[in-house]
């Protein structure tokens, strides 16, 4: 592994550890959603509803870890189960209103901590920043299988 390979893991290191010091200073707790919930809440709004079968395909996770993640948000009404749409047999999650609104409250709080991080950076150079963090996802969702449907 070379040198330049090895600050790329540096970096993408300390911006999972920010994120969770983010979270700290925050309060963290019930106000904002777990990593989990986020994740599965932004995939299940793009996707539209998805089974268990389908998320654990999706994100590469074994059902028994989904169904402990996806009863945790049954609880706090942030899904809930419909039978599918298309007639299948397994029934699908879908965003509630509560959902909906937790996850837009997230992401706008998100989108405001990037802004204050990126206050002094000139357009351009965080138009490049974010189509390289793209190449990147993607270069791993490539190696993986598991393509995240953007907008």
């Amino acid at each position: 592994m070379d040198e330049v390979t090895h600050l790329v893991e540096f970096e993408t290191m300390l911006i999972g550890r920010h994120r969770d010091m983010a979270l700290l200073r925050a309060g963290g707790g019930d106000r904002h959603l777990d990593r989990s919930a986020y994740l599965l809440l932004s995939r299940i709004q793009m996707t539209g509803p998805m089974s268990i079968g389908q998320l654990s395909e999706a994100f590469g996770l074994d059902v028994s870890t989904l169904n402990r993640q996806t009863s945790a948000m049954l609880r706090r009404g942030l899904v809930e189960r419909i039978p599918d749409p298309e007639g299948g047999m397994a029934r699908k999650f879908v965003i509630t209103e509560e959902g909906r609104r937790r996850l837009e409250e997230e992401r706008a709080r998100n989108i405001r901590g990037l802004e204050k991080t990126l206050a002094d950076w000139s357009p351009e150079d965080v138009a490049a920043f974010a189509a390289y963090l793209r190449r990147f996802n993607m270069s791993i969702e490539r190696l993986t299988g598991r393509p995240w449907p953007r907008p």
